[in-house]
């Protein structure tokens, strides 16, 4: 009979510190920092069946209305099939409408409707006072530093994904 590897592994009783990894306060904080930003939204999202994965698509969609199947991909990084699940819900219960393209038929493209608006303007709200009060309670002067730094976070090949979000350019 083959030892259960659980019985030839030793356990480790010597916790991860700042010697083996130099920003681990940071990326502590980064895990507890980022729970609470999610919490208040992940409550309300809960009381209607949605999580995480509604709040990211009704986020972009509303940040860009008309954006392509395509474009959110790109931008969420998940599959075609993780999305559908996810989209197949929101459509149903009244939050996005799927439209086909205007110069090509195949293209679906996605808007807000009021509900789905109000919902991730609510959500929005409340994780803009939880940064403020964050910015504030910190005695951040300069918050452009706070976003040169989020900025600085995100991988390079990415960065003019995030920079159209941040300044979309009219549809026309």
């Amino acid at each position: 009979m083959k030892p259960d590897k659980q019985d030839i592994t030793p356990t480790i009783e010597i916790p991860v510190t700042q010697n083996d990894i130099t920003q681990l306060q940071n990326i502590t904080l980064f895990f507890f920092a980022y729970r609470d930003f999610t919490a208040d939204a992940d409550r309300l999202l809960k009381e209607i069946g949605f999580g995480r994965a509604h709040h990211r698509v009704l986020f972009f969609v509303s940040r860009k209305p008309g954006m392509t199947v395509a474009e959110l991909l790109k931008i969420l990084g998940i599959t075609k099939q993780s999305l559908a699940r996810v989209l197949r819900q929101m459509i149903s219960k009244g939050y996005i409408i799927q439209k086909p393209g205007n110069s090509d038929r195949r293209q679906r493209l996605l808007y807000p409707t009021t509900t789905g608006r109000e919902f991730v303007l609510e959500l929005s709200r409340m994780q803009s006072r939880r940064i403020a009060r964050a910015i504030e309670q910190s005695g951040l002067k300069n918050t452009e530093l706070l976003s040169q730094f989020l900025s600085a976070m995100i991988d390079p090949k990415e960065f003019e994904l995030m920079k159209n979000l941040i300044s979309p350019s009219p549809r026309s």
